[in-house]
């Protein structure tokens, strides 16, 4: 387990002090090397730090919630030495152990902060309340060993530990671990944020993934590798990630999970670094092999690969401290055969891997930044007028919410009217809704008209005592009465699609006006619902009423000749009034006086269904809105619902956090 002179001997860079480097190297060597360390800290200083504070300070500001900010995403399969690097990059023992050690994502924030003792934050959000004391109470940590004992509640569900002893990191990581995933092998994806403040580590962000599973272990879902890479995808799929695959170099790299899934969200390598460890185990006579891969020439890779050698269990058992296993891994490399060219070729140890990873994050964060910018200002224009909807709330005076009332019902009154009269225009037209369902009755009355060819057999059964070739006007009557009758119960459908397609209309009015107030909402509808249910009876009344008008089979003389003439193609007056008694103009007779029908219940009913269901509905609705002021508990009325101020509350801290953003990034545009 690491302690606090662990990281004693760690550079602003993540590089060990140059008291690491071999003594044959010679005096002259090692000034070099100091010199060269200073350039290099000096432009750390100059170039890396702005764009990695600038980074720390939109996550600070919570921008991460929003957005993907350029991050160092971890991945490889179980037991390839990620928690190993990360360990050697940080200078922190991590939790370990056989199968999954890290079952939640780990944020590993590492901030060099000058002349400041080793201090560290841990936070994560949990979903329950469960409270602070009984949620530690099970964990291995012993509330003894919390230097500071700060355990705070930072939000509602996010939990805050700060501590000052490296040797707690692994008790605190797998403690938290627990409490989100629970305690065996379970994995979760809620993120846990260890950040790392201390003059002497590296400037990086680095996200530590669960290692790729393919068998579970008892306890295991059977379905955990899928769930690993569901969750490994959700990261490394992001454009801002970097993706830094660990992979040990005594296996097949060809047949690696992690570097698949890597090239499956980046195919030529552009944000993608290969990390090979353990070079100690590999075969003998597959040095060159190996060599050739670290040297890009195998899986060709953007950013390249970087070969380190990192404590083995043995040493760890050994409390080997890490900056000692530094200078072992710098040993081990200087006396290889086939690896010690790496070295030369800043393609070997930890040390190199710090610079690189710490460049290409700095690089990612520049070029990442525009894009990053432009998201961040569409968003805040996307929020603004959100909150622009739910922004204006009713006041808090009786007076004042009495005020926001007539206002917000007399919004909602004009609209009705708006849209009854027809001078609101809807996106789902609701005229174009009614006019199609009125062609559809007018087709169906069209389809009703029968040529009237069974007139003759038909006077057989209607005909009296009259001699033959006299008309019977009951045949006439009954024919038509019986025709006319089998359209009332189509004309009550027509009726109710037309209710039904506007009380919908209706009710979308209602959710656009009264959308924060679920109290007018459900008093409205109730309303709307129930002057349709009176006016469907008086519609369907006035429905009846209109059959039994039509059993009296009347229309004007001149209208029947007129229509009976188109019919015939013969000109009719009423002076020929005679001719009709002959039993071969039944058949004419009965179609022209049904065409009067068709005609007359075409735009009758429609008229009439309109009327009812439309206009007295607007009507009635808005006296009865009106009635609501008489009501003595207004703020009852503008009672919202809890999701609509939550929502509230979440869109004005989005809008704090991008506004805060977009400034940053600005300052920092116009200064670099």
């Amino acid at each position: 387990m690491a302690t606090s002179g662990t990281v004693s001997k760690m550079s602003s860079s993540g590089l060990l002090s140059t008291a690491d480097q071999s003594d044959e190297d010679g005096d002259s060597s090692q000034n070099e090397s100091q010199k060269m360390m200073g350039a290099v800290h000096s432009h750390l200083e100059e170039h890396i730090r702005p764009c990695i504070d600038l980074i720390d300070t939109l996550r600070s500001d919570g921008i991460h919630k929003d957005l993907a900010l350029p991050t160092i995403v971890v991945i490889g399969d179980q037991s390839s030495g990620k928690s190993s690097v990360l360990e050697a990059l940080s200078g922190i023992g991590l939790p370990r152990g056989n199968g999954i050690v890290t079952r939640c994502p780990l944020e590993l924030r590492l901030k060099k902060v000058p002349g400041v003792n080793w201090k560290a934050v841990l936070t994560y959000d949990k979903k329950t309340d469960e409270s602070v004391n009984s949620s530690h109470s099970a964990g291995p940590i012993k509330a003894s060993k919390l230097v500071v004992g700060k355990v705070a509640q930072a939000t509602q569900n996010q939990k805050k530990i700060e501590f000052s002893d490296p040797s707690l990191v692994g008790e605190h990581v797998a403690a938290a671990q627990n409490e989100l995933a629970g305690k065996g092998v379970g994995i979760c994806d809620e993120l846990i944020t260890l950040e790392i403040m201390s003059p002497d580590v590296c400037d990086l962000t680095l996200i530590d993934l669960p290692g790729i599973a393919r068998v579970p272990v008892e306890g295991q879902p059977e379905d955990i590798g899928k769930l690993i890479k569901h969750l490994i995808m959700k990261y490394i799929k992001k454009p801002e990630t970097i993706n830094l695959v660990v992979v040990p170099c005594n296996i097949d790299i060809a047949t690696t999970e992690a570097l698949k899934m890597a090239q499956e969200v980046d195919p030529e390598g552009k944000r993608t670094v290969a990390i090979l460890t353990k070079p100690d185990l590999i075969d003998k006579g597959t040095e060159e092999r190996i060599l050739a891969i670290v040297q890009n020439k195998v899986i060709p890779l953007r950013k390249g690969y970087i070969m380190v050698k990192c404590r083995g269990q043995q040493q760890i058992n050994d409390e080997i401290p890490l900056e000692e296993a530094a200078q072992m891994e710098r040993d081990f490399f200087q006396n290889h055969d086939y690896f010690r060219c790496l070295l030369k070729e800043d393609k070997a140890t930890i040390k190199n891997l710090a610079v690189q990873l710490t460049q290409d994050l700095v690089d990612h964060i520049k070029k990442s930044l525009p894009q990053l910018h432009e998201q961040i200002n569409k968003q805040l224009w996307s929020v603004k007028r959100a909150l622009k909807d739910c922004e204006i709330g009713p006041p808090e005076d009786p007076e004042g919410a009495k005020d926001f009332l007539i206002k917000t019902l007399n919004g909602f009154n004009e609209k009705i009217k708006s849209l009854s009269s027809e001078e609101m225009i809807t996106e789902n037209n609701m005229f174009a809704m009614l006019r199609a369902e009125f062609k559809k009755w007018n087709d169906y009355l069209n389809s009703t008209k029968t040529p009237f060819n069974n007139s003759n057999e038909l006077s057989k059964n209607y005909r009296g005592m009259e001699l033959p070739g006299f008309m019977n006007y009951r045949f006439f009557k009954k024919i038509m009465q019986d025709h006319v009758a089998k359209l009332k119960d189509p004309a009550i459908d027509l009726l109710n699609a037309i209710k039904d397609i506007i009380i919908k209309q209706f009710t979308d009015v209602v959710s656009e006006c009264f959308q924060n107030y679920h109290v007018l909402q459900n008093i409205t509808k109730d309303k709307i619902n129930n002057i349709q249910l009176t006016q469907l009876e008086k519609a369907e009344q006035r429905i009846a009423e209109q059959f039994e008008m039509e059993n009296r089979i009347y229309t004007q003389d001149p209208i029947f000749l007129k229509t009976l003439s188109e019919i015939t193609n013969e000109t009719f007056s009423e002076k020929e009034l005679p001719v009709f008694d002959k039993p071969c103009k039944y058949k004419q007779m009965l179609e022209a006086y049904y065409e009067i029908v068709v005609q007359r219940v075409a735009d009758q009913l429609p008229l009439m269904i309109n009327f009812y269901m439309l206009q007295e509905t607007a009507q009635l609705l808005t006296i009865d809105t009106v009635k609501l002021l008489e009501k003595p508990d207004v703020h009852e009325l503008l009672s919202e619902d809890s999701d609509v101020s939550r929502r509230r509350k979440d869109l004005r801290a989005r809008l704090n956090r991008l506004t805060t953003a977009t400034k940053t990034i600005s300052n920092f545009l116009n200064n670099h």
